[in-house]
């Protein structure tokens, strides 16, 4: 028999226990505005493309009913599904190379769940302060100051997250039609319902979960481990230069050496991409290192962990930490950088290598996708055509020896503008058309089918035939396509 499973079991008889509320506290810094930037860029995509209009249509559009996306002047398919694959593709290796190279980036900076985050904190502080003053507000009773605070605060969150689902649902439905249905309180039974679940996925995971959604929902940082090597950019603690730690006076020295330059004002040091070694240490080190034991750095940390215990699967590269860290190293008039983006290597006074196998090979990998994806888009022909033989009758035999088969032509014109076609027939015997028109007209994005009819005199059609029929435009030169066929006539036997 295998071991017994023990539960721990806490003094007040519970078998777990919910998590502490973490009170991120607010910081100023390069990264830290860099991360604002990047909330302001990607937010500012998310709500106004579906209002930018683009040759009459809304820029990006997924019509679901219609069975087609439009973005930004391209009309995709079904029948494109290739182009999404190659986008997947070219996403998938754009996080393996950027992770290999330098981490969480993604996490830190783009991920949705990090962007609205950082917008909830931001109406959190709004209307109950700052970190210290939150915290107090959470533990004191209930009064009507409380219930102002909270109360705004709650009106705030949900009207955010009501704007984001109707946003989202936007995409998927014309958002202009959307917002006339919902003044007149029209709106459909499905669009309200996921306007409503997206907005209360977006209440639930930025107002409550937040860090949990990092912690335990979202499996990147479980495989990240795979990614990783000691030569991949992380945010690191210096433990040779912070330790020991402890409070000091201003007047104690750094342990760095006196001759070395300070960093401050500057952006943090990347040890990788200077390829150069950790910050020189001095022999004799004093009793304390740079570290002041100030706990800014857990403060300011949105997922609650202290960096300085090493790389940790929570920490998701925001960088926070960081800025807080090179704010208290300012204001002793010590050297920036005792956290730092840096690697295992490079902190460990090791040399660091940028250029390594996995990255040479993610980076060619990505470079054959995305020239692939812009060659294919850029010769992307806006026609499609099928030719389906008829299943009834494989020939007739006219009375005078002819064979005729007959055909359905199903043409997709994908293109936003109309087209008059002509049809062309290529075939190493003589085929007339017998029925169905040699040119026809195929309106913006209209699928239509035509009949079509070959004709081969007596004698000349073998048992099969491998025939071409080609459409070609006669508005644009560029634009035709081409799909082969079988002839059939009657057997030697």
């Amino acid at each position: 028999m295998g071991k017994p499973i023990t539960l721990n079991v806490l003094e007040d008889g519970a078998m777990y226990t919910s998590a502490a509320k973490i009170h991120p506290r607010e910081t100023s810094g390069t990264l830290q505005r860099l991360r604002t930037a990047a909330v302001f860029w990607l937010l500012g995509m998310f709500y106004l493309f579906p209002w930018i209009s683009w040759s009459g249509r809304q820029v990006v559009l997924f019509d679901l009913p219609a069975r087609k996306f439009h973005v930004f002047g391209w009309t995709f398919w079904p029948q494109d599904f290739f182009y999404l694959a190659m986008l997947l593709m070219i996403a998938a290796f754009a996080l393996f190379f950027f992770t290999a190279l330098a981490g969480r980036l993604w996490c830190g900076y783009a991920c949705p769940q990090t962007v609205w985050t950082e917008v909830f904190l931001w109406m959190e502080r709004w209307t109950e302060g700052p970190r210290h003053r939150r915290i107090a507000l959470d533990a004191a009773p209930w009064s009507a100051d409380k219930l102002r605070r909270k109360g705004a605060k709650q009106l705030l969150w949900i009207g955010f997250a009501l704007w984001t689902g109707f946003t989202f649902v936007g995409f998927f439905t014309p958002i202009r039609a959307l917002g006339t249905d919902a003044l007149h309180a029209e709106v459909s039974g499905w669009a309200l319902f996921w306007i409503l679940f997206y907005a209360l996925a977006t209440y639930g995971n930025a107002g409550y979960l937040r860090e949990q959604v990092c912690k335990y929902m979202c499996p990147y940082a479980r495989f990240q481990g795979a990614m990783f090597d000691r030569d991949t950019l992380i945010i690191a603690y210096d433990e040779r230069r912070g330790e020991a730690r402890g409070a000091r006076r201003r007047t104690v020295p750094s342990v760095l050496a006196p001759n070395t330059p300070s960093t401050s004002g500057s952006i943090p040091v990347v040890d990788a991409l200077l390829d150069s070694h950790a910050p020189p240490v001095i022999d004799r080190k004093p009793a304390l290192g740079d570290c002041i034991d100030c706990t800014i750095c857990v403060q300011v940390c949105p997922t609650g962990i202290d960096i300085r215990d090493g790389l940790q699967i929570e920490c998701i590269a925001c960088g926070a930490c960081i800025d807080a860290c090179d704010t208290v190293m300012d204001k002793l008039d010590y050297p920036r950088g005792l956290i730092r983006y840096s690697t295992l290597n490079s902190v460990q006074g090791r040399r660091g290598r940028v250029l390594r196998p996995r990255i040479l090979i993610y980076s060619a990998i990505l470079v054959v996708l995305v020239v692939g994806f812009a060659w294919s888009m850029g010769h992307r022909v806006p026609l499609i055509v099928d030719v389906l033989h008829d299943r009834n009758a494989l020939y007739r035999l006219g009375a005078d020896g002819s064979v005729e088969n007959s055909y359905t032509l199903k043409v997709m014109n994908k293109d936003q503008r109309a087209h008059r076609y002509a049809v062309l027939i290529e075939s190493p015997i003589p085929l007339a058309i017998a029925t169905g028109q040699d040119e026809f007209d195929a309106g913006p994005e209209q699928l239509l089918e035509r009949p079509l009819s070959l004709r081969a005199g007596p004698g000349v059609a073998p048992a099969v035939t491998t025939i071409t029929v080609r459409l070609r435009s006669r508005t644009d030169d560029q634009v035709e396509y081409a799909q082969e066929a079988r002839f059939l006539g009657p057997s030697d036997d």
